[in-house]
């Protein structure tokens, strides 16, 4: 097994700010892969996936996108849960409902409201800005890396695949994430991409049809696994969605598309 050492860095954004990225790198490594977290930020579980991808033989690193100096005592994750959870707690066609979302808001505490309005009612202007966050930290960590790879989980999931069709990676991994806004940008994908998906999933997966489409229109080299019967966030061992089976066989699958991809 290849030793690994971790530490915590920083890299450089606009204005001359900083934020933090967890790095592992591997004894003897065969490329570098970029971990991007699901809404919750950099947890215990995506410090763990890491590990396991840099035991396969990689570097690997993954930012803390809510790092920025303003953002550290509100973006906990256990802020963000307490701000989430009466939201899901609505039924899916209840979740674009401005008078159910008004009720929702009403709820919450001045940190709560904050963090609500960011990844859901400003949800695409979050997501420019993590996309920029994101290429400041390829630019100066993957750019000149032979091999390199990108996995999201949920939200950065979609973030996966919204950087793939900007920057180039070998490999792509999208776990349950959300499609390009702009479905035509995936004529720009270069390397290879693979989605997984549950199969309990409709809003998720509401646009893969579509996706199909461009991928064929655009000959783009694109794999995808569903996994009947389970729900979004199936991969997380520490959520409530996990599902074993379906968590372990999409580990062996994804270790196996980066052997072909990056070695």
């Amino acid at each position: 097994m290849a030793e690994l050492t971790e530490s915590m860095k920083k890299f450089g954004i606009e204005n001359g700010k900083k934020l933090d990225y967890f790095e592992v790198k591997s004894e003897k490594s065969k490329g570098k892969i970029l971990v991007i977290s699901e809404i919750w930020g950099l947890t215990a579980f995506i410090k763990s996936f890491s590990r396991r991808l840099a035991r396969e033989g990689y570097d690997v690193i993954a930012p803390d996108l809510y790092s920025r100096a303003e953002d550290k005592p509100v973006f906990t994750e256990e802020n963000i849960m307490d701000a989430m959870r009466p939201m899901w707690s609505l039924p899916p066609e209840k979740r674009r409902d401005p008078k159910a979302i008004a009720q929702v808001m009403g709820k919450l505490t001045p940190v709560g409201k904050q963090i609500f309005e960011f990844v859901s009612e400003k949800r695409e202007e979050m997501e420019k800005r993590m996309l920029s966050d994101l290429a400041f930290l390829y630019d100066q960590e993957m750019n000149d890396v032979r091999k390199k790879g990108v996995v999201g989980f949920c939200m950065g999931g979609g973030l996966a695949f919204q950087s793939s069709v900007k920057k180039h990676y070998d490999a792509s991994v999208v776990f349950y994430g959300a499609s390009p806004r702009n479905l035509d940008d995936i004529e720009h994908i270069k390397g290879a991409i693979f989605g997984l998906y549950a199969g309990e999933d409709s809003g998720i997966n509401a646009t893969l049809p579509q996706v199909m489409e461009k991928v064929i229109k655009y000959k783009t080299n694109f794999e995808m696994k569903l996994y009947p019967g389970t729900y979004h966030a199936f991969f997380n061992d520490t959520g409530m969605s996990y599902n074993k089976e379906a968590s372990e066989d999409a580990w062996e699958r994804v270790k196996y598309f980066y052997r072909r991809n990056l070695q």
